[in-house]
């Protein structure tokens, strides 16, 4: 008999390779890290036999799924799914429930190929429930910290560099800002939740249970915080990452200008690259253009088409310069600063990056041995 498991933490925290044989419609919609989408039956059956399914029955159903997946399609299917599991011995599948398909699947590998290949009980439903639980589980009984600053400060810098850091803007494939898109697009929601509830799980096999976050609205782009987390926040301690005006605008214009260009240039092309890379800056200046106010904007403008100009022109970026510092003095840092007012009495540091790090590195160690202080004597 072919085995199974229902040990969806080791799955999930060893990063165990899985082979998802959902329809694609399915996966796009929600999936795993690291998964691979090699389905049983694509959309278009899975229409069918869902139809055939709800006028005929199950029997019905199952008929016209062999009916549909045969021959030469049978065939092809079998080898896909024998070329993964003979790349990733230690791999399994899934499917929706952990049923009728995956099931198939391990039949047919065993049958055609002569291979065995366990299979997720619970399939990719039981999985996703076990994360949403384990994500209330940790904002119960795990501490965590807001990180905040103004614009360009470092904070996913000082993040991605601690061991208890999660990075919730690199999860959604997003800066975060109105300028914040990548030249590749955002996860689905449930693909960005179950990446950044695996990341915790993983820390905390660690052993970690304080975790810091940057301070983020409910929206990272197109991707929203999970509730629990996104109410929870308001309570989480504060700790506020200082730093100069000059370098806070060097880091945007390395961030939003020259690894920006670079992302689509390698994406698309030199021309089409750089086309769109100034599109996508373009764009984030109209998305605040009524919070700007017209002058302002058209201020701010004159000054991006003259650096973009300047930058296709010779590749020099200096001039990104000019309209970075005035974005961020007469627009982000008002904003920030008038949003810090309202939690100064959270606030319990603030710093520069190495007081920062220092700090955060400090209460880490100071919660790690009051918790085992705490541990019962065996």
């Amino acid at each position: 008999m072919v085995a199974s498991s229902r040990d969806y933490h080791a799955l999930l925290v060893q990063g165990r390779p899985m082979m998802d044989v959902r329809a694609p419609i399915e996966y796009a919609k929600g999936a795993f890290p690291g998964t691979c989408n090699l389905p049983l039956m694509d959309d278009d059956d899975r229409q069918q036999v869902g139809l055939r399914y709800k006028q005929q029955g199950e029997q019905a159903a199952i008929a016209l799924g062999h009916q549909l997946v045969s021959g030469e399609r049978r065939d092809a299917r079998i080898q896909a799914w024998a070329d993964f599991a003979r790349e990733h011995p230690d791999g399994y599948l899934y499917c929706f429930r952990g049923g009728l398909r995956s099931r198939i699947a391990q039949q047919w590998l065993q049958q055609d190929a002569g291979i065995s290949m366990p299979r997720v009980e619970g399939g990719y439903k039981a999985m996703r429930g076990y994360l949403v639980q384990a994500l209330d589980d940790a904002l119960r009984g795990c501490s965590f910290l807001r990180l905040g600053g103004l614009t360009g400060s470092g904070k996913t810098e000082l993040l991605t560099a601690l061991a208890h850091g999660i990075d919730l803007e690199g999860h959604a494939n997003h800066r975060g800002s109105s300028f914040g898109k990548r030249a590749t697009p955002q996860p689905a929601q449930i693909d960005f939740e179950h990446a950044f509830t695996i990341d915790l799980l993983k820390k905390q096999a660690t052993g970690l249970r304080q975790f810091v976050l940057e301070d983020e609205s409910r929206l990272i782009g197109s991707c929203a915080l999970p509730v629990p987390l996104f109410q929870a926040m308001p309570q989480f301690p504060f700790v506020w990452l200082e730093d100069t005006l000059l370098s806070r605008q060097q880091r945007v214009v390395q961030d939003y200008v020259v690894s920006l260009s670079a992302e689509f240039i390698e994406r698309l092309g030199d021309e089409a690259g750089f086309d769109a890379y100034a599109a996508r800056l373009n764009q984030g200046l109209r998305n605040i253009l009524k919070r700007l106010g017209g002058m302002r904007h058209d201020k701010i403008k004159a000054m991006l088409d003259a650096a973009l100009v300047e930058q296709r022109r010779t590749g020099a970026v200096d001039l990104h310069h000019a309209w970075v510092g005035a974005l961020l003095q007469d627009y982000y840092d008002p904003i920030y600063l008038a949003q810090r007012a309202s939690f100064e009495d959270r606030i319990e540091f603030s710093g520069n990056a190495t007081e920062v790090t220092a700090y955060l590195m400090q209460r880490l160690a100071t919660e790690g041995a009051t918790a085992s202080a705490s541990q019962p004597v065996a």
